[in-house]
């Protein structure tokens, strides 16, 4: 492992520390653990909280700010947060106009979340959870309950803050988040396999002359090994699936977004997109909205996460709304 690290017990702190340093003027540290916007907004505005563990820089801090979310609360490396922290973002954003909790939907942060949620209730606190579980590599009728969480989180935290930035109650922004959520899918593949940054311990490892379609963001495995294929063989196999899953058909309008796991340039993520946007376009679906970048990264793991999002004419304009956050700016 070839890492610049320090104490291994001391990563979480040191590196919010460092990305607090660096845009103090968006974000800022409350009580250890949980990153706040500097300039919050105002409380008569619904609040969005969203919670994961460390090591998938820049997720999720990184979409803490304007136009996205109010607070990230953080566990440490590949570990959930604990419900205590949760239940104090939660008190921390305490209004009559409620709060959004996004929770990806791994076994950690969701009892996490629901004993916070149980407590928070009990206390008064106006708060609704929605889980994100848009991974299909388990096959696409794997009941939603039983997909993973992946980078689909992060447009859906774009879509709900502006929602909420423009005023809207707790119950619009649940149901355009809703909506958005049930029409989202994602499939990650892996070429090379990533590291424990604590300890060093592999978490995934490949052959040299083999991928792997739907391995999870913590190591898991997906849906079969093959041998390495092009970019547009891969492309191919891979929107194929998330068209059939989010129901997308001709007319319809899209967000798609590729995703780097940590060790993948972005010229092959640029050549993955422009395979994915043919294919789409040949069936008649119009890609309104697009990004490729490392949004939820997996250390050094080699591969992209493919997010595929069907845009209804409200989503459409809410993703062109202002945002300015660390790692999504929209002008």
């Amino acid at each position: 492992m070839k890492k610049f690290l320090n104490d291994p017990n001391n990563l979480t702190a040191e590196l919010l520390e460092g990305y607090a340093l660096a845009y103090k003027n968006v974000v800022k540290i409350e009580s250890e653990k949980i990153v706040v916007r500097t300039n919050p907004k105002a409380e008569d505005k619904i609040a969005i909280i969203s919670m994961g563990g460390s090591g998938h820089e820049p997720a999720i801090s990184g979409f803490v700010g304007e136009g996205m979310l109010d607070a990230s609360v953080v566990g440490d490396i590949f570990a959930a947060p604990g419900a205590p922290k949760v239940l104090e973002a939660l008190r921390m954003f305490k209004r009559d106009a409620g709060i959004l909790l996004v929770v990806l939907n791994h076994a950690g942060d969701v009892m996490s979340a629901n004993m916070a949620m149980q407590m928070a209730e009990r206390e008064g606190i106006n708060v609704k959870m929605l889980l994100t579980a848009e991974d299909i590599s388990a096959g696409l009728d794997t009941p939603v309950e039983d997909r993973r969480g992946l980078g689909g989180c992060i447009p859906l935290y774009k879509v709900a803050g502006a929602a909420s930035e423009q005023g809207k109650s707790l119950e619009e922004v649940i149901d355009v988040a809703t909506r958005f959520n049930g029409q989202m899918a994602t499939l990650a593949v892996a070429m090379t396999g990533a590291t424990h940054p604590q300890n060093g311990a592999v978490i995934s490892a490949l052959p040299d002359d083999e991928m792997e379609i739907g391995m999870g963001q913590h190591g898991e495995a997906g849906g079969g090994r093959s041998k390495i294929l092009s970019a547009d063989e891969t492309a191919e196999k891979m929107i194929l699936p998330l068209i059939e899953d989010t129901k997308c058909t001709s007319g319809d309008d899209v967000m798609l977004l590729i995703n780097g796991t940590g060790a993948t340039t972005y010229m092959e993520m640029n050549i993955i997109f422009r395979k994915a946007n043919q294919v789409l376009e040949s069936k008649g679906i119009n890609v309104a909205a697009g990004k490729i970048g490392e949004l939820l990264t997996v250390q050094e793991m080699g591969g992209f996460q493919m997010i595929l999002c069907k845009l209804d004419a409200d989503h459409k304009e809410l993703i062109k709304e202002r945002a300015n956050a660390p790692y999504w700016v929209t002008a």
